[in-house]
C-alpha cells in the first residue's frame, strides 16, 4: 500500500466561510498529484477514525486538502489549531506504463540497444522504479531520464 502519510502529526486548520473546507488539514509533499475534483480520493486514519474514499481538495501548486467535517472532530474530539494522527493512502489508480510501452519508447528514442546491453538486474531496476512511480507525470520524467543516460 502506498502511502501518503503515515502516523503523522498534522494541524487541523479553521478557515471560516469556506463551507465543507473550513476544517481541513493539509497533506504535505502532495502538489505534485495530478488529478481533478472526485478523481482523487483517500483513506486511512485520522486520530483513530477511520476514512474512506473522501475526496482531496486541489489547490494549483499547493498540497492537497482534505476536509474534516463535523462527525470526525466530534468523534476525536478536537478542533481548529489542534494536531492529528493521520495515516492516508491514495485509492486513485493510475494507468501505469507496461514494459512493452517503456522497450518501444526505448526503440522509438534509439537506445533500445544499450538497454539490451544492460544486466538482467540493471534492466528490473529500470522497470522498477518507473512502475514505482505514483503518478503518469512521474514515470514519463523518470523515462525521459533514462533515455537520457542510456544515450551518453
Amino acid at each position: 500500500m502506498d502511502y501518503l502519510v503515515k502516523d503523522k502529526k498534522i494541524k487541523l486548520k479553521y478557515e471560516p466561510g469556506k463551507g465543507a473546507w473550513t476544517y481541513h488539514i493539509q497533506i504535505p509533499n502532495t502538489k505534485h498529484i495530478i488529478g481533478k475534483w472526485g478523481s482523487l480520493k483517500v483513506s486511512g486514519l485520522i486520530d483513530d477514525y477511520k476514512i474512506e474514499s473522501k475526496n482531496l481538495f486541489t489547490i494549483k501548486g499547493q498540497d492537497k486538502l482534505l476536509s474534516v467535517s463535523e462527525t470526525i472532530r466530534k468523534a476525536i474530539n478536537k478542533g481548529g489549531g489542534d494536531f492529528v494522527t493521520v495515516t492516508l493512502y491514495l485509492l486513485t489508480k493510475i494507468d501505469k506504463v507496461s514494459k512493452q510501452q517503456i522497450l518501444d519508447t526505448f526503440k522509438e528514442s534509439g537506445v533500445l540497444r544499450e538497454f539490451e546491453g544492460l544486466s538482467e538486474k540493471e534492466k528490473n531496476e529500470i522497470f522498477d522504479s518507473i512502475f514505482s512511480q505514483k503518478t503518469e507525470d512521474g514515470q514519463v520524467k523518470l523515462l525521459i531520464k533514462y533515455i537520457d543516460k542510456l544515450s551518453k
